[in-house]
C-alpha cells in the first residue's frame, strides 16, 4: 500500500472510532481509577462551633478527624443566611436568589439545568446520589409534602435522588420531626428542645444515614465513580437529639455569650421569629440566662448527635473501599446566632449568620494536612474546587475558583466573600465588613464594620470613614454583576 493509500485508510479508522465513541452513553469511558469519587456532607445550621474550629466545649471527634486529614477553612462565608438560597450557591457555583424558593425558580433555566455541580458530574459519567437535604426540600421535591415527583428542584441532577423519611411518612415530616415520627403541624404545639432516650435512628435523620451506608454499598460495585451528597438535619430547628448527646454538656460550662445586646441604630438584626415560633413554656432566653444556658446546650447536643453520624458515614465509606479514592467536603449551610446580637437564630447579615464550617480532604492535595487556615473563601469556591480534584473541566462563569492553593498551603491568601439577603447585601474583607441596605436597587442606609478593632460588628463607623465605605460599595458592586 502506497504512503496515500495507507493514511486514507488510518484517517477513515480513526474517524470511524470517533463515531463509535458518540453512540456511547455520556461519560461512560470514566471509570473509578481515572476519576477520584465525591462525598459532599452538607449540615443544617451549623456555626462554627467545633473543637477542630476552637470550640474546646464542643465534642465533635468525627469531624475533628476529618480537619486533621485535610484542611479547615475558618473564615469560610455563605452567600445567603438562609437554607434555600445558600444551597443554590453551593450547587451552581453561582451567585443567585435570595430566597428558600431559589433551586425550584431557577429548575428551568438552561445554564443552571445543565451545569449545576451534580448534571455537571453526570454528564462527565458519574452516578450522582442524593439523600436528605441536600438541596431545599429533603429529596429535593415540591408539593404538599415534598414528595412529588413533577416538582423537582434540580430536574435530571441525580441518578437517584432519595429521601427515606421512615415514621415521619414524606420528607415534610421529616424536616422539622421529632423523636419517633413526630410531625411538626402548629409550631406552638411542638417543644423547641427535647432529648429522647433512643438511638440514632429515634430522630429524622436516622433514615438519612442508614440509607446513604446502603447507598455506599451499592456504588462500592457501581463501575462509574461517584458523587454522593448526604444532607443531615440537625442542629437544625427543633433542637431535638438522642439523650446520650445532650447529656455530654449536663457538667459543662459554657462561655459567655459575646455581644449579647441588641444592636442600636439600623442593621438586620430580628426577633428570632423561626425559634420564638416553637413551645418554649413561656420563656425567652434573650432575657433568661439559665434558659439560654439550656438552649445552647441542646444545640451543641445536636451537633455531638450530627458528629456521631458523619463518622459512621465516613467509616461507611473507608468498609467500601474507596476511602482513599474519595474527595470529602463537609460543609454547614449557614451560621447561627446563639444568643450573640440578641439573636436566637439566622437570617442576619452578622458575622455569625454568614459564616460556618468548611473542611476539604483531597487525595494529593498537599503536605501540612491537619493545619487550618484563616484565609477569606466561600460558598461558590467549592464547585470548581470539586471539579479540579476530580480532573474535570468546571462549567464556563463560575462565580468562585478553585481552593487548591489553599489546601497546598493554609498561608495562601483569600479574597474578599460577599453575601445577601432581601432588602441587603454585604461585602467581608480582611479587615473590614459593609452592609448595604437598599430599596428598589439605591442604598438607603450603610454599616461599617473594622473586625480589626471590632470583632463583635458593634460600633458602625459609615459616617467617619465614607471613602472606605465607598470603595467597598463599589467592590460589592463588581461581584454582584
Amino acid at each position: 500500500m502506497d504512503a496515500p493509500s495507507f493514511f486514507f485508510h488510518l484517517k477513515r479508522r480513526f474517524f470511524l472510532f470517533r463515531g463509535l465513541l458518540a453512540l456511547l452513553p455520556m461519560g461512560a469511558l470514566a471509570k473509578d481509577n481515572e476519576h477520584p469519587n465525591v462525598l459532599l456532607i452538607c449540615i443544617d445550621d451549623l456555626r462554627p462551633e467545633l473543637k477542630c474550629f476552637g470550640a474546646d466545649y464542643i465534642h465533635s471527634p468525627n469531624i475533628d478527624a476529618l480537619a486533621n486529614r485535610g484542611r479547615a477553612f475558618h473564615r469560610h462565608y455563605v452567600q445567603a443566611p438562609t437554607c434555600g438560597a445558600s444551597r443554590y450557591t453551593l450547587l451552581t457555583g453561582r451567585y443567585g436568589p435570595r430566597d428558600n424558593g431559589a433551586l425550584f425558580r431557577r429548575s428551568s433555566d438552561e445554564t443552571i439545568r445543565t451545569t449545576n455541580m451534580p448534571a455537571w458530574f453526570r454528564r462527565n459519567g458519574y452516578t450522582t446520589v442524593s439523600i436528605g437535604k441536600v438541596s431545599h426540600h429533603p429529596g429535593g421535591r415540591g408539593g404538599k409534602d415534598w414528595d412529588d415527583n413533577s416538582k423537582p428542584e434540580m430536574p435530571g441532577a441525580w441518578t437517584r435522588h432519595l429521601c427515606p423519611s421512615g415514621p415521619w411518612q414524606h420528607p415534610r415530616g421529616l424536616m422539622h420531626g421529632q423523636a419517633n415520627g413526630e410531625i411538626r403541624g402548629n409550631a406552638k404545639e411542638m417543644d423547641v428542645l427535647q432529648s429522647f432516650d433512643g438511638d440514632d435512628s429515634s430522630y429524622p435523620d436516622g433514615p438519612t444515614i442508614e440509607g446513604a451506608l446502603e447507598q455506599l454499598k451499592l456504588l462500592a460495585k457501581d463501575p462509574n465513580p461517584f458523587f454522593l451528597a448526604v444532607g443531615f438535619l440537625r442542629p437544625h430547628l427543633p433542637f431535638g437529639a438522642p439523650a446520650r448527646y445532650v447529656r455530654i454538656y449536663d457538667d459543662a460550662v459554657l462561655p459567655g455569650i459575646p455581644h449579647p445586646t441588641k444592636p442600636t441604630g439600623r442593621t438586620t438584626w430580628h426577633g428570632s421569629g423561626e425559634f420564638m415560633k416553637y413551645n418554649r413554656w413561656k420563656r425567652d432566653p434573650r432575657n433568661d440566662p439559665e434558659f439560654a444556658t439550656r438552649v445552647r446546650k441542646h444545640y451543641a447536643g445536636c451537633v455531638s448527635y450530627a458528629d456521631a453520624l458523619v463518622g459512621r458515614l465516613v467509616a461507611g465509606l473507608e468498609k467500601s473501599g474507596r476511602g482513599d479514592r474519595t474527595i470529602i467536603v463537609l460543609w454547614g449551610d449557614h451560621g447561627w446566632h446563639l444568643g450573640e446580637h440578641a439573636i436566637w437564630g439566622k437570617h442576619s447579615l452578622f458575622e455569625e449568620s454568614l459564616r460556618s464550617p468548611l473542611i476539604v480532604v483531597a487525595p494529593g492535595a498537599g503536605r501540612l494536612a491537619g493545619k487550618p487556615t484563616n484565609a477569606i473563601v466561600e460558598t461558590v469556591d467549592i464547585f470548581p474546587t470539586i471539579c479540579d480534584f476530580a480532573g474535570l473541566a468546571p462549567p464556563a462563569n463560575l462565580a468562585g475558583t478553585s481552593l487548591r492553593p489553599h489546601l497546598k498551603d493554609p498561608a495562601a491568601p483569600g479574597r474578599s466573600a460577599i453575601s445577601y439577603k432581601g432588602g441587603a447585601e454585604t461585602i467581608r474583607t480582611e479587615r473590614y465588613r459593609l452592609i448595604r441596605h437598599s430599596k428598589g436597587g439605591k442604598a438607603t442606609h450603610l454599616e461599617l464594620y473594622d473586625h480589626e478593632k471590632d470583632p463583635g460588628e458593634i460600633e458602625n463607623i459609615a459616617g467617619t470613614l465614607p471613602d472606605l465605605a465607598k470603595d467597598l460599595g463599589r467592590q460589592l458592586d463588581a461581584r454582584l454583576k
